[in-house]
């Protein structure tokens, strides 16, 4: 089902393009990429990510994976580096292609590649924005687009929240039946009201 409008593109636009206008040109080219790699099933891992965050970032070459400890929200969180931290969140991204033998809803699935890219923190910068791409790369891989992101973008998940992780399933779920209801009715109330 195609939805009314790209609501990622225009989430983008709308609140990046607010912030810096050259944020929302390397998100939007991050978004083309990733849609790509979705369309050929690409295997999300750190190099896909690295490819996106390029872009994300504006930079001329693909940003490492992080070395040093990080910290954020104002060093009230950090997160450690260890030898084998791409190993590990590449075998944790994994986990986000659907495996008949372990039927995990796509949801979750979604919601885990956010939450394991915040918690390992890969990169220096851009870690929420990388987390976001990993979510909308899984949808995609599956044929979801969306027409509205708001609660994926303005709300604050927690990586060590088990709470957080249902909530982040239950809005991606919100968004993907809301993006289904205006598809079919689009002379409906658009959700959620501004």
């Amino acid at each position: 089902m195609t939805p009314r409008q790209d609501g990622v593109a225009e989430d983008i636009r709308g609140f990046d393009g607010a912030l810096d206008p050259a944020r929302a040109d390397g998100l939007l080219t991050a978004l083309e990429l990733l849609r790509d790699d979705a369309g050929r099933h690409a295997r999300l891992d750190f190099e896909l990510l690295q490819r996106w965050q390029r872009h994300v970032l504006g930079t001329s070459q693909a940003p490492p994976l992080r070395s040093r400890p990080a910290f954020a929200k104002g060093g009230r969180e950090r997160y450690g580096i260890a030898p084998d931290i791409r190993a590990r969140l590449d075998a944790c991204l994994a986990e986000s292609a659907y495996d008949a033998a372990r039927l995990l809803p796509l949801t979750a699935r979604a919601a885990r590649a956010y939450l394991d890219v915040c918690f390992f923190h890969p990169f220096d910068d851009g870690n929420a924005r990388s987390a976001f791409l990993a979510l909308i790369f899984v949808l995609a891989r599956e044929s979801i687009a969306l027409d509205g992101v708001v609660l994926l973008r303005r709300v604050t998940f927690q990586a060590d929240e088990p709470k957080d992780a249902l909530t982040l399933a239950r809005c991606i779920d919100t968004h993907i039946t809301e993006t289904r209801r205006r598809a079919v009715s689009p002379d409906r109330v658009p959700w959620p009201r501004r």
